[in-house]
């Protein structure tokens, strides 16, 4: 059961709305199950004659009295609205349970207390099966505000006795962190304009791309105006300084003609611009040229960065987990630029559901994260991927991220520990497309009978007690042939298979081999010489670094956007 607490203005436009036939006529049976007194509260639904103006100069009394009070100025934010609705697959309820359910929401938010004779006045509309929609104007009888201070963390709880009451599925109870959702006119332009998610949506995806690639708060807002979005700053009156900023999609405006604008911390609350400065180093020299030496360079640093955030999760330093979640998070969305293929697909709904995981009510140390976060960026402008450390990159995200749910769902974080659950999915449903014909080349590849014999004894006597597990698994063959081209690059397969297995344990492994093949092509220094002749030297810029997005902006006359120039 979801209740959304907002605010307004305008009570009559609400009243018409609630007993009108809706925005795409799907308003059934439009009436009132419950109200302040219903004797006094005329229902359009039940009665005819009742009009939209007469139930709202009723509703709107003792506002009428506060205004004459305060000389014709109406109290600000003066109309609270809540929609209650249940979860998809609940039995619809019926209208005593809803007037119960409404009378239970507006007593726990400090709107109407059980007894308060001079509480405010409300009414409970069902014009569906599935929601009721609450609505009240804040003014009590005796002229004062009612307090209602985290209203909506309070329906929050209350509903979650209601689920359990009512026998209804439990959702997971939320911390205030999660991201706005987009209103209902939002989505119904967006159906309008024939697109799969709104402006607010759009934007907020593009500017989490953005803030992973770039360095400076200046190449933020630099590479955003590049890609067609218009960007509005606003300065402090003294120091001139960015204090807040707001962003518009291309060619999405208002019925006025003007742009519709987003502010930072609207989109998310990690993109407002004190939560992007913490996260964006300083740069001594912002123009600077990057280089990569070495085009593994950046993919074996990011495999590095990676295993010791999984480490940092098992310590007992929330801040520093918290800040590798968001790093996490921004990583994957540098994967899923810097990777080509059908896999790339399954990346971006990773980097998308994870954006839920990332953030909590822990505040993040984004120092001790430091090495994730510039790993993730030198993917940004990471040449083509180095064959096989692209897919080890990706195995050792999957394991990442089923990490970090099981870190939420250890201190209750049941949103997030969801949402790093979706992206562990997505994860290793691309991780899964593009190992499968790298372990099948691998497996072609494999090294003569002789030679697998003898690494089957390194195996088993540098991991006795895993050796029956490794050599069952289907991934042994092309464990063969790894183990074969770190032979021929100079080391001792039967150390290193020591070495890598010391890194994390293999009891909760399925597949062993396959742990340890992807585990020792990540090795620093494994690669075979033909492998690191391939070195390159390259600069680019940060609005080169960004790929062109899958999905075009959700609104027409849209300019075109760049790609990345490899």
């Amino acid at each position: 059961m979801v209740p959304d607490v907002s605010t307004g203005s305008d009570s009559r436009g609400l009243i018409a709305y609630l007993f009108g036939p809706g925005r795409r006529d799907e308003h059934t049976n439009p009436h009132i199950v419950a109200a302040w007194d219903l004797a006094g509260a005329p229902d359009p639904g039940r009665d005819p004659a009742a009009t939209y103006s007469q139930l709202a100069k009723r509703l709107d009394h003792h506002v009428d009295l506060r205004t004459r009070e305060l000389g014709g100025k109406k109290p600000p934010q003066h109309v609270w609205h809540c929609p209650v609705r249940t979860a998809p697959g609940d039995r619809y309820l019926t209208d005593a349970e809803w007037a119960d359910v409404a009378r239970r929401v507006v007593h726990a938010t400090g709107i109407a207390p059980d007894g308060d004779e001079k509480a405010c006045r409300w009414i409970a509309v069902r014009h569906a099966d599935d929601h009721i929609h609450i609505m009240a104007t804040t003014v009590r009888a005796d002229g004062h505000r009612p307090r209602t201070h985290q209203d909506g963390r309070r329906a929050q709880a209350e509903c979650r006795r209601i689920e359990t009451e009512f026998g209804l599925r439990r959702l997971k109870p939320g911390d205030l962190t999660a991201p706005r959702t987009p209103t209902g006119a939002e989505r119904a332009k967006a159906e309008r304009q024939g697109q799969t998610v709104t402006a607010r949506q759009w934007l907020r995806e593009r500017a989490y791309a953005v803030a992973a690639a770039v360095h400076t708060e200046a190449d933020y807002f630099t590479v955003l105006q590049s890609l067609g979005i218009k960007v509005k700053t606003r300065l402090g009156p003294e120091s001139g300084d960015v204090i807040g900023y707001s962003l518009a999609a291309p060619g999405d405006t208002n019925t006025a003609g003007e742009p519709v604008w987003y502010g930072g911390s609207k989109l998310a609350p990690d993109l407002s611009i004190n939560r992007l400065r913490e996260r964006l180093p300083d740069q001594e020299m912002a123009d600077r040229p990057r280089f990569a030496a070495d085009p593994a360079g950046p993919w074996q640093h990011t495999i590095t960065a990676i295993q010791t955030a999984h480490t940092v999760l098992d310590s007992d330093d929330d801040a520093a987990a918290q800040a590798h979640l968001a790093a996490f998070g921004d990583t994957l969305y540098n994967i899923a630029s810097a990777t080509p293929g059908p896999h790339r697909a399954e990346l971006r709904a990773a980097a998308s559901a994870f954006n839920r995981a990332r953030r909590s009510a822990t505040r993040a140390d984004h120092q001790a994260a430091h090495a994730l976060r510039q790993a993730a960026k030198e993917l940004a402008y990471a040449s083509n991927e180095p064959g096989g450390l692209a897919i080890a990159l990706l195995f050792a995200t999957v394991h990442l991220a089923r990490a970090v749910a099981k870190w939420h769902e250890q201190r209750g974080h049941e949103q997030q520990a969801a949402a790093a659950y979706e992206a562990f999915h997505h994860l290793q449903a691309g991780y899964e497309q593009a190992a499968a014909p790298a372990l099948a080349e691998l497996a072609h590849r494999a090294p003569r009978a002789a030679t697998a014999s003898r690494f089957e004894r390194d195996v088993r006597a540098a991991l006795p007690d895993h050796a029956d597990r490794i050599l069952a698994d289907p991934a042994w063959t092309a464990l063969t042939t790894t183990l074969a081209q770190a032979e021929t690059a100079g080391h001792n397969p039967r150390r290193l298979l020591t070495e890598v297995s010391a890194q994390r344990e293999l009891d909760s492994a399925e597949r062993p081999a396959e742990v340890l093949n992807w585990r020792i092509t990540a090795q620093p220094n494994r690669r075979t010489p033909a492998a690191r002749s391939r070195s390159t030297l390259r600069s680019v810029s940060p609005a080169s670094a960004i790929i062109r997005p899958p999905t075009s902006p959700p609104i027409g006359n849209r300019s075109e956007e760049r790609g990345r120039s490899r």
